[in-house]
């Protein structure tokens, strides 16, 4: 069954009019569900320091050299899993939103705000929840209420 997507205006998200294998980045975004869970069970900052590597990469256009990346397209692979073109730029946003929430997080934890950094952890996984399970973007959300807001 082909999904049919509709066609997305720069007023609901950033285009750039590169694709990208939307399938890969759904993967990715499920590692950083699972990582952030793993950092949530375990306490390592590090994780979180690996996150915060991990979003930069990919919101900097370095997403051949980002570990979550090359691991999602391995499983592409292992899985024999299709291309499914989208745009790159709105999950090039998304990975900023990520590496705000990630650095916020990482300064919030070694300031001592574990309770804030906590709430933090939780919405990025909920947004890496909703892109990896239903390919919903909520970085699309957020710059349309950007967008939005910054013309009044």
């Amino acid at each position: 069954m082909k999904r049919i997507k509709q066609m997305i205006t720069p007023d609901q998200c950033p285009v750039d009019f590169v694709t990208i294998n939307e399938n890969q980045v759904r993967f990715t975004a499920g590692w950083v569900f699972l990582s952030t869970a793993l950092y949530l069970l375990t306490g390592y900052w590090w994780i979180i320091l690996f996150l915060l590597i991990d979003f930069t990469l990919r919101a900097v256009n370095r997403g051949q050299f980002s570990p979550l990346n090359l691991l999602s397209g391995l499983a592409v692979k292992i899985l024999s899993v299709s291309y499914q073109p989208t745009d790159r730029a709105p999950k090039r946003f998304a990975a900023k939103i990520g590496m705000v929430l990630s650095f916020i997080a990482l300064g919030l934890l070694w300031a001592g705000y574990s309770n804030f950094a906590f709430f933090l952890f939780i919405l990025l996984m909920l947004f890496s929840f909703l892109e990896s399970v239903f390919a919903f973007c909520a970085g699309c959300l957020l710059y349309a209420l950007i967008r939005k807001l910054s013309r009044q």
